[in-house]
């Protein structure tokens, strides 16, 4: 029964993973089981049955190819008995068909009963897997983890073990939102190998990039999700995670506007350093921008809007001009009002320096502050 079985089902000619021992034992408590049923006439128990859909689940042994083996036995076993009641004239051809039909339907119990083992354990090994992946991960995010485990942590989380690598964050709109829904399996088909976690308000992936266009391919799958996503800087251990996931949500909360984007924290590091002192950014606006702020709400708004505008442009009032649907003059006439408010002339590059890094504070400020 054992070499039939080795002979003809697939996962099984693998020693690595059923051994010609525990295949022959196998097979024995199974075969025992079925004889000793049909000689008593008790009550059935499916223990041996249960037994062998628990430990191929545990070998990993495919679930088709296990009932398959199992049914492989069960024919051979029912020829073997067909074969002896041929040889003893005591056995009548009806009681032969009388104990066929006892033979099948015990056979199919046993062979539900392997299912049903084979589905609860791998549905544990599951779930024992995620868990033990959720801490791994949990522990890079986190920085709780030795040098002596990153190895370990990589090569069971699917990553390589050096990079660069790359962390995203996504913001979450509601608690148990994945906004990277999908991602994790285009980054795979893009030959991208990351590992994500979920968090109330946001979602992390933690991203591996082998190849020098990996970034651009990474991005391009990021941008797609229609999530608001911030984008770490590379870096080269995994025991950097903790920095970059902290990068990666400053890159975030520097995103502009309310709609989906990825902003990358190497774009604009002056948003990112403004993103992560909100104390002296917000002592910063009162410093440049308070007389700005304590206009009247229209007046205030279009002031405002029209510095963003110029900075975006690089300092060009046509520019500006065009992206506001205004006449260049009017921009030039908004920005010599900033300029009386604050007494800061834009047209020196230490104080327009000042006068960005408020208006980037004022961007991050919460709607209601």
């Amino acid at each position: 029964m054992a070499e039939r079985i080795r002979s003809d089902v697939d996962a099984y000619q693998d020693e690595s993973l059923v051994s010609p021992d525990s295949l022959r034992r196998s097979c024995c408590a199974n075969a025992d089981f079925v004889l000793t049923h049909l000689h008593r006439k008790d009550s059935p128990d499916a223990e041996a049955a249960r037994e062998t859909g628990r430990a191929r689940a545990e070998q990993g042994v495919p679930l088709a190819d296990t009932l398959r083996a199992y049914r492989i036995g069960s024919e051979l076993l029912w020829t073997e008995i067909v074969a002896e009641a041929r040889a003893r004239p005591e056995v009548s051809d009806h009681l032969l068909v009388s104990e066929s039909a006892e033979f099948w339907a015990l056979s199919g119990m046993f062979a539900e009963a392997v299912a049903v083992a084979y589905r609860e354990t791998a549905a544990e090994l599951t779930s024992r897997g995620q868990a033990r992946r959720s801490a791994l991960m949990e522990a890079l995010f986190t920085g709780v983890i030795t040098d002596r485990t990153l190895w370990e942590a990589a090569r069971e989380l699917g990553l390589p073990e050096q990079g660069p690598y790359v962390v995203a964050v996504a913001e979450a709109g509601a608690p148990g939102e994945e906004p990277l829904a999908g991602v994790e399996a285009a980054l795979e088909r893009a030959e991208l190998p990351s590992v994500g976690k979920l968090l109330p308000d946001q979602q992390l992936a933690l991203i591996a990039l082998p190849t020098a266009a990996a970034e651009s391919a990474c991005l391009r799958v990021l941008r797609r999700s229609r999530a608001r996503v911030g984008f770490s800087p590379r870096f080269d251990s995994l025991r950097n995670t903790p920095q970059a996931l902290r990068f990666a949500r400053l890159a975030l909360s520097g995103l502009p506007g309310a709609g989906p984007g990825v902003a990358r924290f190497d774009d604009d590091p002056l948003a990112m350093l403004v993103a992560a002192a909100p104390a002296e950014a917000a002592h910063l606006v009162e410093v440049v921008l308070r007389p700005v702020l304590d206009l009247p709400a229209a007046e205030r708004s279009r002031l405002l809007q029209s510095l963003e505008h110029w900075f975006a442009s690089g300092g060009s009032a046509d520019t500006a001009a065009r992206s506001l649907f205004v006449h260049p003059n009017t921009v030039r006439y908004r920005l010599r009002r900033i300029e009386e408010l604050t007494g800061r002339p834009l047209t020196d590059p230490r104080t327009a320096a000042d006068v960005r890094a408020a208006l980037l504070a004022v961007r991050n400020r919460s709607p209601g502050a």
